[in-house]
């Protein structure tokens, strides 16, 4: 058991804890959803995805925006994941990442969503 993110207490008043599939889908949430430069001792550590998004859009745009969320998931996570495919897509005022992977330890194939409003 890891704990579970984002931090809080659970129903016995002990730090609440994720089974090891949530603890991997809340690392890929962070990774997604962090801006390089928001942590103070990994300035590096996330993907940069939420500055991109008032970027205007193109295919060129799209397929730049997965790069560069597959790559930072492949710089942080690649010891627990094998990223095999991400997907961005705006939809109204939220934004969709489908991020599909493999789980290393268990070799699992899992696909994870992620909708953030902007």
């Amino acid at each position: 058991m890891q704990i579970d993110y984002p931090f809080h207490i659970d129903g016995r008043g002990c730090t609440a804890a994720a089974a090891d599939a949530s603890h991997l889908r809340d690392l890929i949430e962070q990774v997604l959803f962090t801006a390089p430069g928001e942590r103070v001792n990994r300035p590096a550590f996330g993907s940069g995805l939420m500055q991109l998004l008032f970027a205007p859009g193109s295919p060129e745009m799209a397929t730049a925006t997965q790069f560069l969320v597959q790559g930072a998931l492949q710089q942080w996570l690649g010891d627990l994941i094998q990223v095999e495919a991400v997907q961005v897509e705006s939809q109204d005022a939220a934004l969709v990442v489908t991020v599909r992977y493999l789980v290393r330890r268990s070799q699992q194939r899992q696909i994870a969503e992620f909708t953030r409003e902007v």
